[in-house]
């Protein structure tokens, strides 16, 4: 969906990109005088939005993910039960591995999440994490298989940063505030999620506990217009219960949480 720019007054939330407004800017690079300025690599850039094009320079990024609200610590294993809008339950397992990849020149960390229905699987991707100096953890892109009855039937959603026109995202920001909104993947036609925070002091339970205070966010996009879930996270683990208000009514819930050795 698109998105327009960061909400009047609200924190200005920076990382290592450079957009193209940026590219504009005195000093950006290009011809000019001989008192024109070295480009910067990494000049403060917002947060990406709608289908922007960003710059991200690797020098910027590790694989060390420590955001509070999404630590992703090689190790690390969240199991999540999960209920789709017929009831039907499911369970999600998410597993930190320690190898990584390389995407658009950024190292990434790989995140393996695994969703079954009884004994069978029904979508198995490989998601691809880097942080930024700054703190923000940016989503890289993504390799999803869905499955009907045990075969593979679709690889849609699949998408990475600089093939095809794909642009990276911003999946938790360093320093979350109320009304910041940025995007957290674009594929066009393919992967548009935007996320936007509503408030950094509310709380949430599970089966795995009880955090407060909590981040609250909501999700859209606007390939799916009528769809919005609202996400809740605990400082430490990361994401501890999903809600799907309007279209997917999926509900998720965080059962158990290992923290990885890093």
């Amino acid at each position: 969906m698109a998105v327009g720019a960061q909400p009047r007054g609200e924190p200005d939330q920076r990382g290592g990109a450079v957009t193209a407004a940026d590219q504009q800017r005195p000093g950006a690079g290009g011809c000019g005088g001989d008192t024109a300025e070295p480009a910067q690599t990494t000049p403060p850039a917002a947060l990406p939005q709608g289908a922007e094009p960003v710059r991200l320079d690797p020098a910027n990024f590790t694989t060390e993910i420590d955001n509070p609200y999404m630590p992703v610590r090689p190790g690390s294993v969240w199991v999540y039960s999960d209920r789709d809008p017929s009831g039907a339950p499911q369970r999600d397992v998410i597993r930190v591995l320690k190898r990584t990849k390389v995407i658009a020149g950024i190292r990434a960390r790989v995140v393996h999440d695994r969703a079954t229905r009884g004994s069978r699987l029904i979508e198995d991707t490989f998601d691809w994490f880097a942080q930024d100096r700054q703190g923000n953890v940016w989503y890289l892109g993504e390799a999803t298989r869905a499955y009907s009855n045990g075969t593979r039937s679709s690889t849609a959603g699949s998408w990475e940063a600089g093939v095809g026109g794909a642009q990276p995202g911003v999946v938790m920001p360093a320093h979350p505030a109320p009304g910041l909104q940025y995007r957290q993947e674009y594929r066009k036609g393919a992967a548009e999620d935007h996320a936007r925070v509503l408030s950094v002091d509310d709380q949430v339970q599970a089966p795995f506990g009880h955090f407060a205070p909590a981040l609250l966010t909501k999700e859209f996009s606007r390939l799916e217009p009528h769809d919005l879930e609202y996400k809740l996270y605990g400082k430490g683990v990361g994401l501890v219960r999903a809600v799907g208000v309007s279209g997917d009514l999926s509900v998720e819930a965080l059962v158990s949480y290992r923290k990885g050795g890093g």
